[in-house]
């Protein structure tokens, strides 16, 4: 695992389209080589899950051609990987204030309703997550990973 300083950022923009998954996972193999497996493999899941629910819910509706951006910073000791979508405004942490306050989700996994999983999958795996509305009309899935949590 290689450490740098300095960070580094990475940019993709893909159309929407599921099929598109692996081009955004084979983006994102160049930041393998500069954390653990274990974390990497976490982060991979987490822009997997934000991407896929892009295509699937913020884009449902719109036309394959609108662009998803995807972006990656990669610091010393942190990973922050940024999601644009064009989507109708989410309300994630409410979202995942329900689905932590249905005891179901904490017990059984498996019987969370569609969409569910994913979002809580991807909020144990972050360190800090938010999802904005920007002023241009898009929206932000922001998903920040310490890559050496403290002990």
């Amino acid at each position: 695992m290689e450490k740098q300083s300095e960070p580094s950022q990475a940019r993709l923009r893909v159309e929407t389209d599921i099929y598109a998954l692996s081009k955004v996972q084979g983006w994102f193999n160049q930041f393998k080589p500069r954390m653990s497996n274990k974390v990497w493999m976490q982060c991979n899941l987490a822009l997997t899950e934000g991407f896929t629910n892009v295509v699937c819910h913020a884009h449902e509706r719109l036309p394959d051609h609108t662009p998803i951006d995807i972006e990656v910073e990669l610091g010393a000791d942190y990973l922050v990987m940024q999601i644009w979508d064009y989507g109708a405004p989410f309300d994630l942490m409410a979202k995942l204030a329900t689905l932590a306050n249905t005891e179901e989700s904490l017990d059984d996994i498996d019987n969370l309703p569609t969409g569910g999983r994913g979002l809580m999958i991807t909020d144990a795996i972050a360190d800090e997550l938010s999802y904005d509305r920007l002023t241009d009309g898009r929206n932000c899935l922001r998903i920040k990973k310490n890559l050496f949590p403290p002990e």
